[in-house]
């Protein structure tokens, strides 16, 4: 596998009983960049996030994160990752400070106290440092989650469907903190039913269809897998909701 690429796959498969949810994804995400893993539900892509996390054991395949194999340096990969889930995993109880405390001395961070105020600050989260995250609204939430989730200073964040349930507004403050996150070099593979986010956040794009890799590329390369419509003389380029449905069917439920 090529080490400039921080993760990859290669025929990774994965079934529950007779349900094969994963048939050989093949997948690979260049060192700082985004990759947005789109699907509709049940497509597999929390599956293939959960064996690149160690969370899962492949039945086929293999997957490498960070040079170290998924299945044979767990530990390792484990220390390069971050993995953050559909629902902010916060504590209400206590306030946004005592969270990255929490998670900082866990993490056996030397000086938790100094990363907390400075991720607090980075995610612009000091105002409300010292209230109790039951009075955060979804958008601080999900930052807070995100901020979390780089205590360490991972080089590898996994974000898995990030903006779920969100309204507009927390929407496009997480968008801000991802795109933010990739211009500090770390490496993200963001899972998502929504074409948009996928337009206005990844590098690449890969569609995860019925368990396999059918399109991977970039926005541009996407689009030009359908010719430009003209519409009264007007050329109308193609949108990405376009093409994933000329690549997917029209029949089977959207992202």
């Amino acid at each position: 596998m090529s080490t400039a690429h921080v993760i990859e796959t290669v025929g990774l498969t994965k079934s529950y009983g007779d349900h094969r949810v994963l048939r050989g994804v093949d997948l690979s995400v260049p060192r700082g960049s985004v990759l947005a893993l789109l699907g509709s539900n049940g497509a597999g892509k929390t599956t293939a996030v959960k064996i690149l996390a160690t969370l899962l054991k492949a039945d086929g395949g293999t997957a490498t994160v960070n040079g170290h194999d998924v299945a044979t340096r767990a530990a390792d990969v484990r220390a390069s990752i971050s993995l953050t889930g559909q629902f902010a995993a916060v504590d209400e109880v206590l306030t946004g400070r005592e969270n990255l405390v929490l998670v900082a001395r866990l993490r056996r961070v030397p000086d938790a106290g100094a990363v907390a105020d400075g991720l607090l600050d980075r995610f612009g989260l000091t105002d409300a440092a010292g209230r109790r995250v039951a009075t955060y609204s979804g958008g601080m939430r999900r930052r807070l989650d995100i901020a979390m989730s780089l205590v360490g200073s991972p080089p590898v964040l996994f974000l898995d469907e990030p903006t779920t349930g969100l309204d507009p507004q927390s929407r496009l403050e997480v968008w801000r903190t991802v795109r933010d996150l990739a211009g500090q070099g770390i490496t993200v593979l963001l899972t998502t039913q929504y074409l948009d986010e996928a337009e206005q956040l990844a590098d690449r794009i890969a569609i995860l269809h019925e368990g396999r890799i059918i399109a991977d590329g970039t926005l541009a390369e996407l689009k030009r897998l359908l010719p430009a419509a003209t519409v009264e003389y007007v050329e109308k380029q193609p949108t990405l909701e376009d093409v994933y449905l000329a690549i997917v069917g029209h029949d089977g439920p959207r992202p």
